[in-house]
């Protein structure tokens, strides 16, 4: 740490930790086989094809706005903001293109978000979706 590093505003920050990275990449990597059990039991199949709405979070507009373009280069729907809950936050959301729901293509795509927010220093929080799209 530099002399002067405490003037360093806290916005610049490293917002994902290491720890923190693995222990969400964990936790998304075991709930998505339970989403997709959910999702069975109200008739949606391997074979189907679904949009997923996915969460991200972080702690800059820049940070935000740099997984946002990545995201839509994926033509992914992508918006970001500050969170209605935190405003020290910012969170990006959106839609993905219509993905084949077998276990395998989803739990694969989870990782890859996991992935992709922390390479810009950015939370993956989950996904959802709903069969009647």
């Amino acid at each position: 740490m530099g002399l002067f590093s405490f003037l360093k505003k806290q916005s610049d920050k490293q917002f994902l930790s290491e720890d923190t990275f693995e222990n969400s990449k964990a936790k998304q990597m075991s709930m998505a086989p339970l989403t997709m059990t959910e999702l069975r039991k109200i008739e949606v199949k391997d074979d189907d094809y679904l949009k997923l709405e996915f969460f991200f979070y972080t702690n800059t507009d820049q940070k935000a706005n740099a997984l946002a373009n990545e995201l839509q280069k994926l033509n992914y729907e992508v918006g970001f903001g500050p969170s209605a809950a935190d405003k020290k936050l910012f969170v990006i959301t959106g839609w993905t293109t219509r993905m084949q729901m077998g276990d395998a293509v989803v739990v694969a795509w989870t990782k890859q978000m996991c992935e992709l927010g922390n390479d810009f220093d950015c939370e993956f929080d989950g996904w959802g979706t709903t069969p009647d799209q």
